[in-house]
């Protein structure tokens, strides 16, 4: 598997996992209705899901990861 489709599938699950967290806690606890709690979850997914970006290197291709909670890029081996 491609260092861009790991990246790509990394984004997803990372996405996917906040999404439906806060999906579930919004329809719980949040007085939105409709699509506000899909387009709320969506921001709130998109700020807390950490990034996966390929590089080309003279070395090859990496796989570096960013997060809110984490300082700094971290790369993926």
């Amino acid at each position: 598997m491609s260092k861009k489709t790991k990246a790509f599938l990394f984004n997803l699950l990372g996405f996917t996992f906040f999404y439906i967290i806060a999906y579930a806690l919004i329809i719980t606890f949040g007085g939105l209705q409709g699509l506000w709690i899909a387009a709320t979850s969506f921001v709130i997914s998109t700020i807390l899901a950490p990034k996966f970006q390929t590089v080309k290197t003279s070395e090859g291709e990496k796989l570096f990861m960013k997060w809110l909670f984490v300082k700094g890029l971290r790369e993926i081996k």
